[in-house]
């Protein structure tokens, strides 16, 4: 007996996977067309067939099947179409209720965990305090409580998660999702994080620095038509992320965007006096050395100050504190000519501050911005804004729930869901 057949004529129980057999595309053929005609709905609030077959170019037929694969994954559906006169045409948006997304950015001494859903549009969060420095397997732990909490709040199952981000305050090879040779992150060194969360969800793990993350963030919510953009963090460290061409600048293996370990040595006298202090990296004369908020806190402590934790450095500093003001406006002179390096050499049209030291006091921006158009060179600085990140805190989730979403979009990770 013949199976019933669909629309498109495919058999009708043959599912994605009998599709891509049926018109005889491989694999990754098969995953780049739907990845092609998903895009075009996810940046769309609706489309009918006629829509898709005008900006793609493709035929009827070969629409019909891409499109009825996403609505048998659930992650196309119609959606009702406005009528000027006749039949209205059928429309179809995403679905983007079809899953979930899990988000966690680590900081230093604290977490914020979030439920996203497949747009990366954030549904609940929530901010926890825990040290980096305890280690990958209790942090990981902490984490992974805080998603239950949020998954159980949503109505939603571990089986309904179809991607998880975790972004970190050190260096990641990106590829394989580890964490290489970090300077505040005992024990995590080689960690398999991707590994530990596949122990308890079905689904990819993205792992990547913090400040990448915070730049997409940043660039996605505030700055959506920059392709060029600088996510500065000054917090217990300093670290950046850069946006090159719309797309996040990792280098060949991660490393971009260091500037907190930048060395300036006995240049940096005209800004600090005294000999290099010593960095957390082993080095002496890091950017973050000097202007780092672990340092402030030194600083502070040497001038007799009763702090402990960045956020005293910053009660000092909002309280009117001389000393802790002076070192601030410090800071900012020294940050100021790492950026100002930055700038020309990639020149960003935005560089974005963040961190719990950036919205402390003007005088920190401005020391920057002094330093930087000063030092950078005038078409570099033409147009630059140099401002406070618009997103911090949240920054880093919001960026790590639109990495998630592109990767799990992406042609190969669409065959895969599709077919499931």
């Amino acid at each position: 007996m013949a199976r019933p057949r669909t629309a498109t004529g495919l058999p009708a129980a043959a599912g994605p996977r009998g599709v891509a057999a049926a018109v005889g595309e491989d694999r990754a053929a098969w995953g780049t067309g739907l990845s092609d005609v998903l895009a075009l709905f996810r940046s769309s609030d609706s489309l009918t067939r006629a829509d898709v077959m005008a900006v793609t170019g493709l035929s009827r037929t070969t629409v019909g099947q891409r499109l009825d694969a996403l609505l048998a994954a659930d992650l196309v559906t119609a959606t009702a179409g406005g009528s000027t006169g006749g039949r209205p045409a059928e429309r179809f948006r995403f679905h983007p209720e079809r899953g979930v997304l899990l988000a966690c950015d680590v900081g230093a001494t604290a977490f914020r965990a979030a439920l996203c859903d497949l747009s990366g549009a954030v549904l609940d969060e929530s901010a926890h305090v825990m040290d980096v420095s305890r280690g990958p397997r209790p942090v990981l732990k902490a984490v992974d409580t805080r998603f239950a909490t949020l998954l159980r709040r949503a109505g939603r199952a571990p089986a309904d998660v179809l991607g998880i981000g975790l972004d970190v305050p050190g260096p990641v090879d990106f590829a394989t999702g580890r964490v290489v040779s970090p300077p505040i992150m005992t024990d995590w060194d080689g960690f398999d994080i991707p590994g530990w969360f596949a122990e308890r969800y079905a689904a990819p793990v993205l792992v990547d620095k913090d400040v990448n993350a915070m730049a997409v963030g940043e660039r996605q919510e505030c700055y959506p038509d920059v392709d060029d953009l600088m996510l500065v963090k000054i917090g217990t460290g300093v670290g950046s992320g850069l946006i090159a061409g719309g797309r996040v600048h990792r280098g060949a293996d991660g490393a971009a965007g260091d500037i907190g370990h930048i060395q300036l040595g006995e240049g940096a006298a005209d800004a600090a006096a005294g000999d290099p202090p010593e960095c957390r990296c082993g080095n002496r004369g890091c950017v973050e050395a000097y202007a780092g908020g672990w340092a402030l806190v030194r600083d502070l402590q040497a001038a007799g100050r009763d702090v402990s934790t960045v956020d005293d450095a910053v009660n000092a500093i909002r309280s009117g504190d001389i000393a802790a003001q002076r070192l601030l406006r410090t800071s900012g002179r020294i940050l100021g000519r790492a950026i100002a390096d930055a700038v020309n050499l990639v020149n960003p049209r935005v560089v974005a501050v963040g961190g719990q030291l950036a919205h402390v006091d003007e005088q920190l921006l401005a020391g920057i911005r002094e330093v930087v158009y000063r030092r950078s060179l005038p078409l570099a600085t033409r147009d630059l804004l140099i401002v406070r990140s618009r997103l911090d805190p949240r920054a880093g989730v919001v960026g790590l729930a639109h990495l998630l979403a592109d990767e799990l979009f992406t042609p190969a990770r669409l065959a895969a869901l599709v077919g499931r």
